[in-house]
């Protein structure tokens, strides 16, 4: 079970990796990509679960292998704060002292924030996932 919810883990970080890559680029929103993500996010929680509980039972791993198990759930907790912290970022890049402030732009100058900070959100998540399937190749090769 350990081992298919591990390739699960890959493919869903996987395909949000390359289909995320492919939007950033191209400058796309992707409910996909998004949703691909929150997938692979609960599935290494739920592996690094499984892999606590077989710990916890007497299967003893690999310590190295908890630790590569373990880091994906830390860069996405990471990662988050980042991507929260994009919208500020781009604001702050444009002298603009809040949300509200936004709204009093014209239309088109708003379009252009918003576009700006999903550009930065997925862009960090992106490069979060990249990391993540290191990690978790790591952490395969390494059990």
């Amino acid at each position: 079970m350990h081992v298919v919810l591990g390739v699960l883990c890959g493919a869903l970080f996987a395909g949000a990796g390359v289909w995320g890559a492919w939007c950033w680029h191209k400058v796309r929103h992707s409910a996909l990509f998004w949703r691909l993500l929150r997938a692979g996010q609960a599935a290494v929680v739920l592996e690094a679960a499984l892999g606590g509980l077989m710990v916890a039972t007497g299967r003893r791993g690999n310590t190295l292998h908890l630790v590569y198990g373990l880091l994906p759930i830390l860069v996405s907790f990471v990662a988050e704060q980042l991507r929260i912290a994009a919208a500020q970022t781009i604001l702050d890049g444009r002298g603009i002292e809040s949300a509200a402030a936004v709204g009093e732009l014209p239309e088109v100058e708003q379009r252009a924030i918003v576009i700006s900070i999903m550009q930065r959100e997925m862009g960090v998540m992106v490069l979060a996932v990249l990391v993540i399937l290191v990690l978790l190749f790591r952490a395969a090769t390494t059990s």
